[in-house]
């Protein structure tokens, strides 16, 4: 085995090259989209997917927003240590000042957060909606934010205090404006599959029960999962899911199976009917069959329903999931004040409003390409886990790279105040922090360094909430622009990308086994396959 000590910075430098290469339109994270093959990509957690072929950051499930960050902030520790760990400074050194560093950053933005009273509803509704818009301003859609972080606010807002995410359903309907988008209080999901007799069932109907199943309605599968024996002395109808054997003497006797076959299926049909559900939603097809006699008796019934969509009816309007007909009562099934399928864009959806059980929301979103449209559903998670996050912590600080800044004085100030290598390394991680509105200058086209000066001075003479104002290339006191996000959300980018640091910092040697020399030569080819091993020399 051979040892090797691998540049761990320069490794890192080339995803954070390709974070910065993301072109930012305003505001925080992200940018203007690139294409890599059929990857369309907006966000940090899109770069890591990209990069590493698996699952993006983590922290996009956690917190929604700040990936970009994370990646930049990690690669840029690492640049800013680079020239200490060259010249041999023990990593554990530089592990425990990064981390003093973070803890003293992460206490000066709870100093500095400022409060918002969940008491006024109107001030509330507003700094939701000031926060989305902030997170939605370096996505595709930023054209839309305001449009968008209304609805992304109102969306939350119709969630119980619990603020399940799984509550809020994202469908994608192509053709139309983004502002075609809708927002729609209950359940939605595309109309399945349907057979002849569907045109004649009704459409809508007002406090209808509903019954939830996991059954094939279908005449083939009683078929495929009957097993009859038949002589001159009795019938014999059994149910199996193997095989099926079938002995036939008499005209009589292949009636009597026929007959059978149907009277399985419209036992099942009846007991659903006598339960007294008007909609019947399946997991598995309901055939043609089972179509007309819903019809005929005023019921609407949807097959194949994807079972995302059926567990959300059943936590949104009650009642379980049933794998059998045989205990329909009321306990088991859902209800909804309205139920009704319309025409959106080229499509039809089924529509449950006014869920007893738990409140849910569906964003059906309008648009073009289906890239586009991806694009557009992840920056709608990001602004969705941003306002989650906003109503369970109250404490907002300015955005445009102004948090930044005054963390890296406030470290650089404190720095001067210690002896030793300590100083240098957190100077280190104070300078590394002013990536983020270097970042921003960039993205826009501006002189990052008569800016960043600009700000510089501007935060010595006590004006902490200043940042980069893309409008008017120029700084600008963002917390005044309404330029907000989460504390919380800069606290964990933080704290993310300096453990992302210090874990890549701490591995100082991997332990690499050569390939075998038999590999590839004919000797080695030549015994592969056999059944016995050659003999060893002893």
């Amino acid at each position: 085995m051979s040892f090797e000590v691998p540049s761990h910075p320069d490794c890192s430098e080339s995803l954070g090259n390709s974070a910065t290469n993301l072109r930012a339109e305003k505001s925080l994270s992200s940018g203007f989209p690139g294409s890599s093959g059929v990857v369309l990509w907006c966000g940090g957690d899109t770069v890591g997917l990209a990069q590493h072929g698996g699952d993006p950051v983590s922290l996009s499930l956690q917190v929604g927003d700040g990936t970009t960050s994370v990646t930049l902030l990690a690669a840029e520790f690492l640049k800013q240590v680079k020239p200490y760990v060259e010249e041999g400074l023990h990593p554990q050194i530089i592990i425990r000042a990064f981390r003093t560093a973070t803890q003293l950053a992460v206490n000066k933005i709870k100093d500095i957060a400022v409060s918002v009273k969940k008491e006024d509803k109107d001030e509330q509704r507003s700094l939701l909606e000031k926060c989305a818009a902030t997170a939605l301003s370096s996505k595709l859609i930023s054209q839309s934010k305001e449009f968008f972080s209304k609805m992304v606010v109102d969306a939350v807002m119709m969630l119980d205090d619990l603020l399940q995410l799984k509550m809020i359903g994202i469908k994608q309907v192509q053709g139309g404006a983004l502002e075609d988008s809708q927002l729609v209080a209950g359940v939605a999901f595309k109309k399945t599959f349907s057979y002849a007799g569907f045109e004649m069932q009704p459409k809508k109907y007002q406090s209808p029960k509903i019954a939830l199943l996991n059954v094939e309605l279908e005449l083939k599968a009683e078929k495929d999962n009957a097993e009859v024996r038949v002589n001159t002395v009795e019938l014999e109808l059994k149910a199996e899911k193997d095989n099926a054997e079938v002995r036939v003497n008499t005209v009589e006797d292949y009636q009597a199976i026929v007959d059978a076959e149907w009277n399985i299926l419209y036992d099942k049909l009846d007991k659903i009917h006598k339960s007294g559900a008007k909609v019947v939603l399946s997991k598995l097809p309901i055939g043609d069959v089972a179509t007309q006699y819903f019809a005929d008796r005023d019921m609407f019934c949807a097959g194949r329903v994807p079972e995302e969509d059926l567990k959300r009816t059943m936590m949104a309007c009650g009642g379980s999931i049933q794998t059998s007909v045989n205990a329909l009562s009321d306990d088991v099934l859902g209800r909804c004040e309205l139920f009704e399928e319309t025409q959106i864009g080229g499509e039809r959806y089924n529509l449950f409003t006014g869920c007893p059980k738990a409140k849910t929301c569906t964003i059906i979103l309008r648009g073009g390409a289906k890239q586009f449209m991806e694009e557009t559903e992840r920056s709608l998670h990001d602004a969705i886990m941003i306002v989650r996050r906003a109503i369970k912590n109250d404490s907002v600080v300015a955005g445009g790279g102004a948090i930044e800044m005054e963390l890296s004085k406030y470290l650089r100030d404190y720095s001067r105040t210690i002896p030793g290598k300590q100083q240098l390394l957190i100077g280190a991680y104070a300078k590394a922090l002013e990536i983020i509105p270097r970042q921003l200058c960039d993205n826009a086209g501006f002189d990052a360094t008569n800016i960043l000066n600009k700000l510089r001075a501007k935060h010595a003479q006590g004006g902490m909430w200043y940042g980069v104002d893309v409008t008017n290339e120029d700084i600008a006191d963002n917390f005044s622009a309404c330029v907000w996000e989460p504390a919380v959300v800069r606290i964990n980018a933080l704290t993310a990308a300096s453990e992302a640091a210090c874990l890549i910092v701490s591995v100082d040697e991997t332990i690499r086994n050569p390939r075998s020399s038999l590999d590839g030569s004919p000797a080695a080819a030549a015994g592969r396959g056999r059944a016995r091993a050659r003999p060893h020399n002893h």
